[in-house]
């Protein structure tokens, strides 16, 4: 890790001590943020960004407060101390938080084997160009686009460490390069829009600019005409690239600030079946080359594998310090927090067990539903559970793709949702969500 992150957090520390802190950490960042999107062919916009931020969390007895900032001059860091201390003064009491246990923290921290950060030379604007480019170009010729809305090229480099007075000090850098674009087929009120995409660590791992192109203008055809099913109980098929979004549910409903509110569907089902017997939920920070990997979390805690759900029944919360403190558990290594927050639990890597069926093979046994590949709104109950959602798609006749819906909503409850799933085997293993296609037994469709 450079040493001017480390440096600077130790001098936010120092300041704070001298401005009567009885304990404090400080999180900083510095990256470099480059971006290029093109549209009909030409470059539309370029962006570069640098830059340097910062935060300070104090704490005086039960009491906290957060400030941050940008610039590192001595006399500015002496200043924002100063004024968090002041405002920790003035805040109300809260008996859970503080910072870990020493004996908790992440020591020997190995960044470097995770592979977050490519040490290849960044890409310069007119590579970016290129792969924005080939991108729109291969979408544009795909029979029946008639326009393409932009397609776009980033990289981004962070360096992250945090700091505290319990003696942590970690840090480490990522990188990201990406190729997305969007594709239009029709024209007026029969136009229809989509995309593709990726996201990696490694420029090398990228899949090719004109693939991406042509996917997504294979996708905006494929939408053309879209109909509506009638009103009824069906199996649906949510696509692996949005299946995601279930396990997203099941990921907010334990988490330890929504439990600790009671808040959750899922707040007193500790122990019971929340998934297929045969499935389990894995959280995994430690993967390799994927994005949201880190070796230590936002209060220093070592991260490591862990199920959420093992054989269908939920084993565990992701906390925080303060919200393991609140249950009376210990912490899960799940702490999450920007610059000018607190830190608060999230989920990291989720991996879901796959099914032996191929998405095709999926629809082939479904006979007769829904397969939903985008969806829009939302409406979730986070207390019950009770889901509703507008969904697009395609029709499933006889086991094969019939024709494309929109406009049409999905309801159910999550609860019961989850506990039908039968899932393909066509997960993204790099993504951080390795979730495959999920089928969902008798969700209502209200189409016609």
């Amino acid at each position: 890790m450079s040493k001017d992150l480390e440096t600077l957090t130790a001098a936010l520390l120092q300041a704070a001590t001298r401005a009567g802190a009885d304990a404090a950490d400080a999180m900083a960042l510095d990256g470099t943020a480059l971006g290029i999107d093109t549209r009909g062919g030409r470059l539309e916009q370029a962006e570069r960004a640098e830059g340097l931020e910062f935060g300070l969390r104090v704490l005086i007895g039960q009491r906290s407060a957060v400030v941050s900032g940008s610039d590192a001059r001595p006399e500015v860091l002496a200043a924002m101390a100063e004024r968090a201390v002041a405002m920790a003064r003035e805040a109300p009491e809260d008996p859970y938080i503080g910072l870990a246990d020493p004996a908790l923290l992440a020591r020997d921290v190995d960044a470097a084997a995770l592979e977050l950060f490519d040490p290849a030379a960044e890409p310069s604007p007119a590579e970016l160009e290129q792969d924005a480019r080939e991108a729109e170009a291969a979408a544009q010729a795909v029979r029946g686009v008639t326009q393409v809305d932009g397609a776009s090229a980033h990289y981004s480099a962070t360096r992250v460490h945090l700091a505290a007075t319990n003696g942590f000090s970690g840090g480490y850098t990522r990188s990201s390069r990406s190729i997305s674009c969007v594709a239009i087929a029709g024209s007026g009120l029969g136009m229809e829009r989509d995309h593709d995409g990726d996201t990696r660590i490694f420029a090398a791992d990228l899949r090719g600019a004109a693939e991406i192109g042509t996917r997504a203008g294979e996708r905006a055809v494929e939408r053309l005409s879209p109909r509506k099913p009638r009103t009824g109980a069906y199996p649906v098929i949510f696509d692996e690239r949005i299946s995601g979004s279930l396990i997203g549910h099941l990921a907010a409903a334990i988490n330890g600030s929504a439990i600790t509110r009671g808040a959750s569907w899922l707040r007193d089902a500790m122990g019971e079946q929340v998934l297929p017997a045969a499935l389990s939920l894995i959280e995994d920070p430690r993967r390799v080359r994927v994005p949201s990997s880190r070796p230590f979390d936002a209060e220093g805690l070592p991260t490591r594998a862990r199920a959420l759900v093992q054989d269908g029944v939920l084993q565990g919360w992701s906390l925080d310090l303060a919200t393991a403190r609140k249950l009376g558990l210990a912490p899960t290594g799940n702490a999450a927090r920007g610059t000018s927050s607190a830190p608060s639990p999230t989920a990291w890597n989720l991996d879901l067990t796959q099914g032996g069926q191929s998405r095709a093979e999926l629809i082939a046994e479904t006979g007769r539903g829904l397969l939903v590949t985008s969806m829009i709104g939302s409406t979730i109950n986070p207390n019950t559970g009770d889901y509703s959602r507008g969904a697009a798609g395609f029709w499933i006749e006889n086991g094969e793709i019939a024709y494309p819906v929109s406009g049409v909503t999905l309801a159910g409850n999550l609860r019961e949702m989850l506990l039908s799933l039968t899932p393909a085997n066509d997960a993204r293993p790099w993504l951080s969500r390795v979730v495959p296609s999920l089928r969902v037994e008798g969700l209502t469709l209200a189409g016609e």
